[in-house]
C-alpha cells in the first residue's frame, strides 16, 4: 500500500496509509455506504435584471430636479472628463441583489429599506454625502449643497427603487471625488457592506475578483494535476499528490523528480512557475516526465478540477484519529474511503473525529458525513422564510463503522458545518463530545451570482438540532469539557468511571433551548463550559473514553431521550 503524501496540517502525525480506494474507481463498499440524503441541494442559478442599454440613465417616473440643479448639471459637465459611472451595470446588479435578497433574507424587508441603507454607503465613501428619506421625496446632499431630489416608489417597487438608488450614485460620482476613486466596484461594495450592516454578520457580498477564488477554492479551481511542488538543489520535487486529483491513481507519490512538463524542462525553474504550467482546461491533457536518478518515464494525465483535501488520518493501537479540516466539496467521499479501510481492522477500538478549528463549509457534506455513521434519522433541521430553505435533512444509509465508539473533538473555534455533524451525531448519542462550548454559527447562507462576476451570500435558513435546539448562538455543549483545567477534567473522568456526567445538567440544559433564546439565557447555559483553543488534554481524554467503554458509555446518558421535533413558526 502507497502512504498518503498530501501535506498534514500543523500538529497532525502523518497520513495513515490510505488503501487500494482512490478517486475515479470504484469505492466498494465505501461507495455503496455514501448516504442518500433525501432532500435535494439547491442550486440557485445566477439572477438577472433587465437594463435598457438604450438607456443612458435608468429614469424614474415624476422625478423631479432639485432647486440647485442647474449648478448640479454644470459641475457635471465641468466633470465630463471622468471616468462615467456605468449606469446599465449598477442597475442590473442592484436590482439582481434586490431579486435575489426579498424572497430570501431571514425577516422580512421592503425594497426602500434595501436601498436606503445601502446608498447610507455613499457616506462610507465620501462623509460630505448624505442620503435622507422624508414626506415621500428622497434627498442626496453634499455637504450643504443639495445635488438630487426624487420622489420615493412604492415601498416593494424593486425597479422603481433600483432606478432610484442608480440616479444618486450617478449624481454623487458627477460631484464626488472620492466616488470617483473608490470606483464602480468600490462604489457597489460600499453599497453592500452598508446594507449588509443591518442583518446578520454573515451575509455579504463579495467582489467579482475574490468571488472568483471563493469558487475556485469551493470547487476545486483551476483544472491541473493535484500535486504540490518543491525543489532541491538539483531539480523540482514531488512534494505532495492530492488523492482527489489525476495524479493519485497512476502512482506519482511524495520525492520523485518532475523533469519537464509537456516537453519543457523544469531545470532551473521555480515550483511556483511549473506549478503554473501544470494549470489549464478541464479535461485538457499534460504530460510529465518524472523519475529519480536512475530511471525516469513519460505520464500523461488529464487535468482536472481538484478540491482541497480536508480529511487526514492515522492510526495508534487500534483507534483510528481522523481530521476534517473543512466541508468542502468530497469531504463526505475521502470520509468514507477512511472509515471503509477503519472498518477493516478486526480490532478497531474506536475512532476520533477531530474537528477543532474547522470553521464549516457545506452543509450538505456534513450531513453526508454524519450519515456514514448513523443508520438513520434526523441529521438537522434548517427553517426560513422562503419555503425553498425548509428541509428536514433525513439519512439513511448505514453505520460503516459498525457501531464502533465515536469521540468528536470541538473547541471555540468549531463553527457552522462542524458543529452540525457534531450536534447530529451526539442527539443521536452516537458520540461523545469532548472539548469546549463551539463557536454557536447556526444560520445557513445561500449564494447569488450577480451580473458582475459578485456573489451574494445571504442568510436563509436557521439550524436546529436533531432535538430541536438551536445551534446560534448557542453551540455544542460536550459532554467532557475540557476548559476549566487538568484537575477538573481528571474529576469528570474519574465520575464517568463511577457512571457520573459531572456535565449532565449543563448538556441537558442545553438540548432543552428553543428559539427564540435570549441572550442572557446563553450566556448563562455556555459559561458551564466556556468556549477555548483544544490542546492536548482533548486527545487524551478522547483516548480514556475508547479505553475504557464504561466511561464511553456513562458519557452517552447525558444525552436525554430522542424526541420528536416539529418547528413551529416563528
Amino acid at each position: 500500500m502507497r502512504p498518503r503524501t498530501s501535506p498534514v496540517p500543523a500538529g497532525m502525525a502523518p497520513s495513515r496509509p490510505r488503501g487500494t480506494a482512490r478517486r475515479g474507481a470504484p469505492f466498494a463498499r465505501a461507495a455503496r455506504h455514501i448516504a442518500l440524503i433525501l432532500i435535494v441541494m439547491l442550486l440557485v442559478a445566477p439572477v438577472s435584471a433587465h437594463a435598457d442599454p438604450a438607456a443612458a440613465l435608468p429614469t424614474v417616473p415624476g422625478t423631479q430636479p432639485a432647486p440647485d440643479a442647474q449648478q448640479a448639471s454644470g459641475a457635471q459637465q465641468a466633470s465630463a472628463a471622468q471616468p462615467a459611472l456605468d449606469s446599465d451595470q449598477m442597475n442590473a446588479v442592484i436590482g439582481a441583489a434586490l431579486a435575489f435578497l426579498t424572497p430570501r433574507t431571514l425577516d422580512s424587508h421592503s425594497a426602500r429599506e434595501f436601498c436606503l441603507w445601502g446608498l447610507n454607503g455613499l457616506g462610507a465613501i465620501d462623509p460630505s454625502l448624505a442620503v435622507n428619506a422624508q414626506d415621500g421625496r428622497v434627498r442626496l446632499s453634499l455637504a450643504q449643497d443639495t445635488l438630487l431630489v426624487l420622489p420615493a416608489p412604492p415601498d416593494t417597487d424593486q425597479g422603481g427603487w433600483t432606478a432610484l438608488a442608480v440616479r444618486l450614485m450617478q449624481a454623487a460620482w458627477a460631484r464626488s471625488a472620492p466616488m470617483r476613486d473608490a470606483g464602480a466596484d468600490g462604489t457597489l461594495q460600499g453599497f453592500f457592506d452598508e446594507l449588509f450592516n443591518h442583518m446578520d454578520p454573515y451575509s455579504r457580498y463579495v467582489a467579482p475578483s475574490p468571488a472568483t477564488t471563493d469558487r475556485d477554492i469551493r470547487t476545486g479551481g483551476t483544472a491541473g494535476a493535484g500535486l504540490t511542488l518543491g525543489h532541491d538543489a538539483r531539480s523540482i520535487l514531488i512534494t505532495g499528490v492530492n488523492a482527489n486529483g489525476p495524479a493519485w491513481p497512476v502512482g506519482l507519490s511524495s520525492g520523485q523528480r518532475l523533469y519537464a512538463v509537456n516537453g519543457r524542462s523544469t531545470r532551473d525553474q521555480t515550483p511556483a512557475t511549473v506549478s503554473q504550467w501544470l494549470l489549464g482546461d478541464v479535461g485538457s491533457k499534460v504530460t510529465l516526465l518524472v523519475g529519480d536518478e536512475r530511471t525516469r518515464r513519460t505520464i500523461v494525465l488529464r487535468r482536472a478540477s481538484v478540491p482541497p483535501e480536508t480529511v487526514f488520518a492515522y492510526a495508534s493501537n487500534h483507534t483510528v484519529v481522523i481530521r476534517v479540516t473543512a466541508f468542502s466539496a468530497d469531504t463526505a467521499e475521502e470520509m468514507s474511503q477512511y472509515l471503509d479501510q477503519a472498518s477493516d481492522d478486526p480490532h478497531l477500538r474506536g475512532l476520533v473525529l477531530d474537528l477543532r478549528g474547522n470553521r464549516g463549509g457545506v452543509l450538505q457534506q456534513a450531513v453526508t458525513t454524519s450519515a456514514l455513521m448513523l443508520d438513520r434519522g434526523v441529521a438537522a433541521i434548517t427553517h426560513g422564510r422562503d419555503p425553498q430553505a425548509n428541509h428536514i435533512w433525513a439519512v439513511q444509509g448505514g453505520d460503516m463503522t459498525g457501531g464502533a465508539p465515536i469521540v468528536i473533538l470541538v473547541d471555540g473555534r468549531t463553527a457552522s458545518a462542524a458543529e452540525i455533524l457534531a450536534a447530529a451525531l451526539a442527539d443521536h448519542r452516537r458520540a461523545v463530545v469532548v472539548g469546549s462550548t463551539t463557536l454557536g454559527k447556526g444560520l445557513v447562507q445561500t449564494i447569488g451570482q450577480m451580473p458582475d462576476g459578485g456573489e451574494l451570500f445571504v442568510t436563509w435558513s436557521r439550524v436546529l438540532a436533531p432535538q430541536g435546539w438551536p445551534l446560534q448562538g448557542l453551540g455544542v455543549m460536550p459532554q467532557i469539557c475540557t476548559s476549566r483545567g487538568e484537575a477538573d477534567l481528571e474529576r469528570q473522568l474519574q465520575d464517568l468511571a463511577a457512571g457520573t456526567v459531572d456535565m449532565r445538567d449543563a448538556v441537558q440544559a442545553a438540548r432543552a433551548a428553543r428559539f427564540p433564546l435570549p441572550v442572557s439565557r446563553i450566556l448563562d447555559i455556555r459559561k458551564a463550559c466556556p468556549a477555548a483553543i483544544g490542546t492536548d488534554s482533548d486527545l487524551d481524554a478522547a483516548r480514556s473514553l475508547i479505553d475504557n467503554p464504561a466511561e464511553y458509555r456513562a458519557a452517552l446518558t447525558a444525552i436525554p431521550d430522542d424526541v420528536a421535533y416539529a418547528p413551529q413558526a416563528e
